[in-house]
């Protein structure tokens, strides 16, 4: 290897830190993702991209009534003029503002497969053809007539406008869908008429709030359809901060196939799921047999929506059943709302209803003053001129002799008439033809509208109060194109409330019901076999492993597992291995900790309690219901100090309770000195010189005190036999009757 080569001397290098180079270049980038990419203008609710579409397709002269040309062509000229990216993202761009089922009011109207609402992409841009819609043509209005700013394109060699003129809401008519870094904007689609009547309420009282514009603007209108589920309180909130989200529902209709048959009949799904995908998941959770109400789904869609559900049976629920569906599968989706916009084009804000209706109308407001100052400005060019024609057509004779016969016929012509250079200009380019048009009277005619139009705009111009009205007007014009009578303006998403679906029990709706026998060995392996199997006489286990405990439950079942360290997990028996393998070891099933085992498992019974005790001899009840626990992590019931550990888990049902150590020292006591608590180290049932408790049970004393011994043989102790063991907690105790177990334990 050579020497490593010094960098040359000279002013030539910088240092920079690292740091901060990355941040400068960082922060551009973010700046220009969230200025000139991501986010829409609060004004016409457009990107760069979809602005520079409409405005290439209106110079390609696109209108709504002219013939439409190439998707490629259009691609070719933004790319090469205005948006120096990928042509497929502009061809993307492109098709989106051509679905009806992604935009509410499309901006293009497509020729061709311009995809579907099962999620199909569009075909190539060189079969497809587009041009601009009504929708479209409003928001280009009167961009040639100085309406909006003007900036240099990329390559200096043309301009590209820097908002549109945007005679029409399209902000929250068509909402937008925007990642940037560090924000994102999502605005879902809402009725035009009503953001009209909105507006113009805004226009009346301008301090209105976004709740006071909820009357007119209840919700967001869906190009797909569907039914909004969401409180209007939780709405309200929404559209006053610009955050928040709508529970979307598909809307569907039950439909009776005679003799007491019926079927679900989907007519509309939630906005942005593709319905491919939605009748896969529901294909994939009939597999699973995840959904027992329902035998099949089949899409029968043509050009609209027609997804049939067939319940399992005709006793089913439709409700149910539904209700089941929106909980697992798209049918129900939220839709986000963040309306985080550029303001005034500038700034990323988080825009309320009422803010974001008075960026428009603000808007509006300019793109009208600019307007006609414009119109003004053309005006009085024209009168100009119109003033050197009426001086001139007095002596057109004179005016032709001097233009033949003169050197200089412009510098004449302004001696002789006392003319200004445009009028003289304008004479000198007066085509031979138009001399038999030249009539006083028609000249005089012009002259005065035009002083009229200039005293009108003048007035306009001096006036904001003219100004807003004729804004109104302007919107209550866009409101008749658009209202609710027309077929593109009527609303097409409702609002209902969702039925209350409290005393349902879905865990069970959900899964089939089905009688299991599970079986738990010492070793902690749990599986689950099918039916009711009173004879375990046959069931293998692993090596040295055995039976721990076995019980009857069914597969909507919850499973409770207890553990040494005083930690209660929940296990799903419909999740549980088959019985066909020796099943699997708990601890995969959930976060047990080194050195911990398990001392019990047992379906979840509502409504029962437990008696739970350490080895320190302290215990408490408590309730089944609160030892539920949802995650794999489980949730601690008894706390325990080292090297204590949870040696009872059992049912409490009764009003005695017998404790045994394993000093073998047994004591009985009512169940009512032992309290109910939820978590905790509880109180010490039973007093030990040394070692700890051995066992415990909960009984009714009028049936006496039972117990198996090693044989298998039941022994029962009755009430008045009982007396000797009688006492209080915290007691020692004193040794057990005849025949009681060796182990300590009680055996049931």
């Amino acid at each position: 290897m050579g020497k490593p080569v010094n960098p040359p001397s000279g002013g030539e290098i910088e240092n920079i830190n690292l740091k901060d180079a990355l941040e400068e270049r960082y922060l551009a980038y973010a700046l220009s993702t969230i200025m000139h990419r991501a986010l829409p203008d609060a004004r016409d609710g457009l990107k760069p991209v979809h602005r520079r579409i409409l405005h290439a397709m209106r110079l390609l002269r696109l209108d709504p009534k002219s013939a439409p040309k190439k998707c490629a062509r259009i691609v070719g000229d933004v790319m090469g003029q205005y948006h120096p990216h990928g042509d497929q993202s502009i061809y993307d761009a492109l098709v989106r503002m051509a679905q009806d089922f992604a935009q509410r009011y499309p901006l293009a109207d497509g020729q061709g497969n311009f995809g579907n609402v099962d999620g199909d992409s569009a075909a190539a841009m060189r079969y497809t053809e587009a041009r601009l819609t009504e929708v479209a043509r409003l928001l280009l209005d009167g961009i040639d007539e100085d309406a909006v700013d003007f900036r240099e394109t990329y390559d200096q060699a043309n301009e590209e406008p820097v908002v549109l003129p945007a005679a029409f809401p399209n902000l929250l008519a068509n909402g937008s869908q925007g990642i940037a870094v560090g924000m994102a904007t999502s605005i879902p689609p809402h009725n035009a008429a009503e953001l009209c009547d909105a507006a113009l309420h805004l226009i009346s009282k301008p301090n209105a709030t976004s709740e006071q514009l909820m009357q007119y603007v209840p919700g967001p209108d869906l190009p797909t359809g569907g039914i909004i589920v969401e409180s209007a309180s939780s709405m309200a909130e929404t559209y006053r901060t610009g955050r928040g989200s709508f529970r979307v529902r598909a809307r569907w209709t039950k439909e009776d196939l005679g003799r007491g048959n019926w079927q679900i009949v989907v007519t509309e799904i939630p906005y942005a799921v593709p319905k491919s995908r939605l009748i896969e998941k529901i294909a994939e959770l009939l597999q699973e047999k995840k959904l027992p109400l329902l035998a099949d789904v089949r899409d029968e869609s043509a050009e609209d929506i027609r997804v049939v559900l067939e319940p399992r049976a005709k006793t089913v629920d439709p409700i149910i059943l539904m209700e089941s569906l929106f909980k697992l599968t798209e049918l129900e989706s939220r839709i986000p709302m963040n309306v985080n916009v550029l303001a005034g084009g500038k700034v990323p804000k988080v825009l309320g209803l009422a803010e974001c209706l008075r960026e428009w109308l603000d808007h509006r407001r300019e793109v009208l003053i600019r307007r006609s100052s414009f119109r003004l400005a053309a005006i009085d060019r024209r009168l100009e001129i119109l003033g050197g024609l009426l001086i001139v057509y007095l002596d057109l004779d004179r005016v032709i002799k001097i233009i033949r016969e003169e050197e200089e016929p412009k510098q004449e012509l302004m001696r002789v008439f006392e003319l200004t250079d445009v009028q003289a200009n304008a004479i000198l380019d007066t085509r031979l033809r138009s001399l038999r048009k030249l009539e006083e009277m028609e000249l005089k005619r012009e002259q005065k509208n035009l002083q009229d139009e200039k005293a009108k705009i003048e007035e306009l111009l001096g006036s904001e109060k003219v100004q807003w009205k004729t804004i109104a007007g302007e919107i209550k014009e866009v409101r008749k194109t658009f209202g609710p009578e027309t077929a593109l303006g009527k609303r097409r998403t409702t609002f209902a409330d969702a039925p209350d679906t409290s005393d349902i029990d879905f865990a069970e709706a959900m899964i089939e019901r089905e009688p299991i026998t599970v079986i738990v060995s010492e070793k902690g392996w749990i599986r689950a076999m099918k039916g009711h199997q009173a004879d375990l006489s046959g069931v293998q286990f692993k090596g040295d492993d055995a039976l721990k405990t076995a019980f009857f439950a069914e597969t909507t079942s919850k499973i409770v597992v207890v553990a040494t360290n005083g930690r209660f997990f929940t296990l799903e028996a419909s999740k549980l291995p088959g019985g066909r393998g020796f099943g699997d070891p708990i601890r995969l099933m959930v976060d047990l900790e080194e050195g911990a085992d398990f001392i019990a498992a047992f379906p979840y019974k509502a409504g029962s309690k437990l008696l739970l005790v350490g080895s320190d001899g302290r215990g408490f009840i408590v309730p089944t219901d609160e030892t539920i626990a949802n995650t794999r992590k489980g949730k601690q019931i008894l706390n325990l100090d080292a090297p204590a550990k949870a040696v009872v888990c059992t049912e409490a049902e009764g009003d005695h309770i017998a404790i045994i150590g394993a000093n073998r020292k047994l004591l009985i006591f009512p169940a009512k000195q032992v309290p109910e608590m939820t978590r905790g180290k509880g109180v010490r049932l039973q007093r030990y010189k040394d070692g700890g408790v051995s066992d415990a049970k909960v009984f009714k004393l009028k049936d006496g005190l039972t117990w198996k011994d090693t044989s298998g043989r039941t022994w029962t102790v009755a009430k008045e036999d009982l007396r000797d063991w009688m006492g209080d907690r915290t007691e020692a105790g004193r040794l057990p009757p005849k025949g009681f177990p060796k182990s300590n334990r009680f055996g049931e």
